[in-house]
């Protein structure tokens, strides 16, 4: 389906028409889970582009302002939820707009050891909040349960990966002992599109729609997607993980980068090339 402007005021004029009169401008490329709008100076609006994360709605809106208070930086404040109707299909939101830009991989915000240690306090609050009827993440299942997915999604990309070295170090994050300690709240998508940054700081994180509780080595993909190796350290450093614990956040970053190489391609460049960033940054360090 496509979203067009013209779409996003329609469903804003029909069902919040105290802001009817407000712009509505397309924000960047948006997501892969959601189309996003800016509505206003001070708000955004995201229209789900699948039945799954058309779900994260009434989760995010239920948790977010719980977690909020809790966390040392801004996360978006939904203001309004908008109904599935004959113009769009599924239940969407209005949330609060932060500013900030999304960090590209390889760039000067990768090697500042200001956002890696920003990162570690974001996941470390994110960790020490109540666990109490907090739901699954959406990442909250065994990192072995990935497997058969990711040796698929391997298999698949051959011509643009190492097979034998990225297998090896499949094999080796799959060795790691398993977390048996009790799950924490992870926000479970660090990726360049999820957080905000100004001037090699963290400025915000976004995009809610993965998080709940899991095993905290999820949130350690982080240290690949968002960092470059001296800036790694730092992070690693301020959220002193075991070395079991360390192998299977390389075995998230590998299985995640894996599955969205495959699914984008040949349809989502970007997301390709920081998939394809990511594998050659683990199969380079340590």
């Amino acid at each position: 389906m496509i979203i067009e402007p013209s779409l996003v005021r329609g469903l804003i004029a029909a069902q919040f028409p105290q802001w009817s009169d407000l712009p509505v401008e397309a924000a960047g490329t948006g997501g892969t889970a959601n189309a996003i709008y800016r509505l206003g100076a001070d708000m955004s609006v995201r229209l789900p582009r699948t039945e799954g994360s058309a779900a994260d709605v009434a989760t995010e809106h239920h948790w977010l302002p719980k977690l909020a208070p809790r966390l040392p930086f801004p996360v978006p404040t939904p203001l309004a939820q908008g109904a599935a109707s004959e113009g769009f299909p599924r239940p969407w939101s209005v949330h609060t707009w932060l500013d900030g830009v999304n960090p590209a991989p390889g760039d000067a915000t990768a090697s500042s050891d200001l956002f890696a240690a920003d990162l570690a306090e974001f996941v470390l609050a994110l960790r020490r909040i109540d666990p109490q009827d907090a739901p699954p993440a959406h990442r909250a299942e065994p990192l072995a349960s990935r497997d058969e997915a990711t040796r698929t999604a391997l298999a698949s990309v051959g011509g643009v990966v190492d097979v034998e070295a990225t297998t090896t170090e499949w094999k080796e994050a799959l060795a790691a002992p398993p977390h048996t300690g009790r799950p924490v709240w992870v926000h479970g998508d660090l990726q360049p599109g999820n957080v905000l940054v100004d001037d090699g700081r963290l400025t915000a994180v976004i995009d809610f729609g993965c998080t709940g509780l899991a095993d905290p080595a999820v949130d350690l993909i982080a240290a690949w997607y968002l960092l470059a190796p001296d800036a790694r350290d730092t992070f690693r450093t301020a959220l002193a993980p075991d070395d079991a614990t360390w192998a299977r956040g390389r075995g998230w970053a590998l299985s995640i980068a894996l599955l969205e190489l495959a699914h984008y391609r040949e349809t989502d460049p970007r997301m390709a090339r920081i998939a394809a960033h990511v594998i050659e940054e683990l199969l380079h360090s340590r």
